[in-house]
This record gives C-alpha cells, structure tokens and sequence, in this order.
C-alpha cells in the first residue's frame, strides 16, 4: 500500500496502533477492566441523562454538571447516528471513529514535504497512555477538530478559523488555536471566520433549545478539583489537621472548606496572567513562520490547563492531540515539552483511575502522583513557552541586530599596504 508521497504506508506505526486502539475497545466494553472507578459511568449514566433531556428539545438546565458550551449537545447527541447500538457503544464506536481520523490527518500530513511522522508517533503513544478515559469523554472529539483545523490552517486560514469556531462552541479551548496566526491577512481571514462560524452555531444552538447559555452559571461556581495544581495544597495541609472536606461537586471531586475560595481564585488570577503574556507575547513576535501557529497553540492550551482549577484526566488528550500536531514539522522545537505531556499523561493513568482511592484520601502515594504529574505539565509549559518566545522573539531580533551591522562593513576587506586612488583634483593628493 502506498501513500501520497509514492512510498509505502509505514506499517509499524500503523500496526501499533491498531493493537492499542483494540486494547482500549476492550477496556471501554469491559471485557479488560482496570482497577479503580469506572471510567465508563460517564457515559453510560450522565451522558445518557444528558441525551435523554436533549431530545425533548432542550438543555438540562436543573442539571449543574452541564457545564459545556452549546454545541457540545452534538457531542452528547451523536450515538443517535448508530440506532442498531445502545448509547454507550455507540459512543464508544464514535471515539473510535475519531481517533482513526485524527491518527490519518497526522499520517497524511507526516509524509508530505519538510514533515516527518513525529506526529503520528505521539498520537499513538499517547491516546492510550491516557488508558479508557480516552473513549469515555467527549474531548477525543473535539481534538479531531482542533488538529483538523492547524493542519488545514497553514494552507487555508479561513478553514482554520471556521474549525476553531466552531470547536469553541463544542468546548471552548479550541478558540486558542488562533492565538498564533500571522499577522496580517491571515490573521483578519482566520479570526473573521472563526467569529462568524462561532456566532452561526451559537445562534443556531439558541433557537434550537432553551437554555443554550446556561453552562455559564453552572462553570463559574466550580471549585478547585482534587486533581488540580491548587489542590495540592489541600492535600498537604489534610495531612496537618486541615478540616476541609473531599465531596462529589458540581459533577467532579472537588475540595469543600476553609481557603478553597482563595485558592480557586488564586488560580483563575494564574490564568489571567497566562493570557496577558500571551498578549505581550502577540504583541513582540517577530516573525511568525510555519510552525508557529501550531506551537502557539500548543504554549497557550498548556497554560489554560495547567492554571486550571480542575485538570481533568480527559484534558491530557488535548495536549496529546497538540503536541501530535507539533512535531508534524520538522523544524518545531517542540519535542521536549511534548514528551513532557506523554509522560504526564502515563501518570495521569495510574492517578486516575488505578489508584485514585490514594488521591482522594491525600496519602503519601496520592500526592507524590499528583505532584509528578502537575510538575510535568508545569515544566512543559515554562519550556513550550520558552521555546515559542526564543524562537519568534529573541532569535529574530538578534538576526535583525546583525543585519543593522552589515552597512559598516560594505567595503570589505582590504590590502593594508595598497592606498586607495583620490580623486583628481582632491586637495589632500596635492603634493
């Protein structure tokens, strides 16, 4: 079989992960079960509920844990397409479906001009590092659409800003894979579809159904998440009398007590300072080149989760999908901070759902998890971005400092012993 370029499709990495992909079936359909919680009781149960309000033509608006932008409900509702299967599987059929597309957008891509199959590499090693949780959320859906819209960006920007339009509509952080685009025509062609596309599916999601903005509320009164940077605080200060609480809220684990607010709020104070760098740094970029789109997003999706109040296990196939996307281009500089996330993502697997009982109870062996995973994410994102300022705001400027030195140079080197000829007439050759 051969593929775009003339050469043969590379068998190992397809023949990877098509046996890891089977290994993730059977784990979604049970018939391999891992220690822990059940994964899969998100969507067998709220899912589900979700679906079942839906169809009556309205969002579950006396359900809090429904906190997803409005076009999530095309998410929620598409098992519907697979009548023949129960909800479940077809749901689990459909992730499946997406992550054979994702993996053939970055195979594709891989083999063209000046790529490489990095990309695809990554994808492979880290969907299932993520384990069943991969399958059992509705976010392998959306990174489709954000990987779809970088790689069809650096031709085509106007699709780029349509897709991350309307991925923002189905859960908001595709909406920063425009925070990279070149400046200038790109840019005003990418952002005026992506507004145009966001407005279209919310209007069309608001006449629909009742209720398409509720998710706002429900969002904004979250607290801090066991499994978030903050938490860690908590967790330490459980084991020194602190009389907070870890209770099942607004549908995650989240802490209840003395100096949550404070914490909660420190972490949204982190995520507006994360986005007012990404604004210094938008505004001092130099120069934008092909990669940079790509790594932007990449720097800017870290920065929103790792600041994060929750950082749920699903959030890591973002960064998977991103960093996939990355390490597409030859030249990205990406490949640390990229293997930064495939590493958390692996740990992420034995802090949920392997041994998730040690993080809710805040022992020795939940904590040191979290602390390793959180650590990675935050060392990932201080190199990501490191490597995206370096690379489109030191390095140019100091090529642009030794071009400014050439003129002084123009005459090039010269014989010390040869006088050069005055002009005839020139007072100083009069002897």
């Amino acid at each position: 079989m051969k593929g775009p370029s003339g050469t043969r499709l590379p068998l190992p990495v397809v023949g990877i992960w098509l046996v890891t992909r089977a290994l993730l079936l059977l784990l979604v359909f049970k018939v391999l079960v891992l220690p822990g919680p059940d994964v899969t009781s998100d969507v067998s149960v709220i899912y589900q509920g979700w679906y079942d309000v839906l169809r009556t033509g309205t969002y579950p608006l006396d359900d809090v844990t429904w906190q997803y932008p409005p076009a999530a409900a095309l998410a929620v509702l598409s098992p519907g397409l697979l009548p023949f299967l129960d909800y479940a599987s077809a749901f689990f059929v459909l992730a499946f479906v997406s992550d054979a597309v994702v993996f053939g957008l970055l195979l594709y891509a891989g083999r063209r001009p000046g790529k490489c199959l990095s990309g695809a590499w990554v994808w492979v090693a880290g969907v299932p590092l993520l384990g069943p949780t991969a399958y059992a959320r509705y976010d392998l859906m959306v990174t489709a659409v954000a990987v779809a819209a970088l790689l069809a960006g650096v031709r085509h920007p106007r699709l780029l800003g349509a897709l991350a339009g309307a991925g923002a509509l189905l859960k908001v952080w595709p909406a920063l894979l425009l925070v990279g685009t070149r400046r200038g025509t790109v840019t005003r062609r990418s952002w005026t579809a992506a507004a145009v596309t966001g407005a279209l599916v919310l209007l069309a999601c608001m006449a629909a159904m009742p209720g398409a903005l509720a998710f706002l509320t429900f969002q904004r009164d979250r607290g801090t998440e066991v499994e978030s940077l903050g938490s860690l605080v908590f967790h330490v200060a459980r084991n020194f009398g602190w009389e907070g609480r870890v209770l099942l809220n607004y549908g995650s684990v989240e802490f209840l007590g003395p100096y949550v607010p404070v914490v909660s709020t420190a972490a949204l104070a982190l995520t507006v300072a994360a986005f007012g760098w990404l604004l210094v740094w938008r505004l001092r970029a130099r120069e934008f080149g092909t990669t940079t789109a790509a790594d932007a997003a990449f720097a800017a999706v870290l920065l929103f989760t790792t600041t994060s109040r929750v950082i749920s296990p699903q959030y890591m196939i973002w960064l998977v999908g991103l960093a996939a996307v990355c390490l597409v281009f030859r030249s990205s500089r990406m490949a640390r901070p990229a293997k930064m996330v495939l590493a958390a993502t692996g740990v992420t697997l034995l802090e949920f759902p392997i041994w998730f009982t040690h993080v809710v109870h805040s022992d020795l062996w939940g904590i040191t998890l979290l602390t390793v995973r959180n650590g990675l994410l935050v060392a990932a994102t201080l190199t990501a971005c490191r490597e995206l300022w370096r690379r489109t705001v030191t390095e140019p400027r100091l090529r642009e400092g030794e071009r400014a030195t050439v003129p002084a140079q123009t005459a090039g080197p010269r014989r010390p012993d040869v006088t050069p000829a005055a002009p005839a007439g020139d007072p100083a050759t009069v002897r």
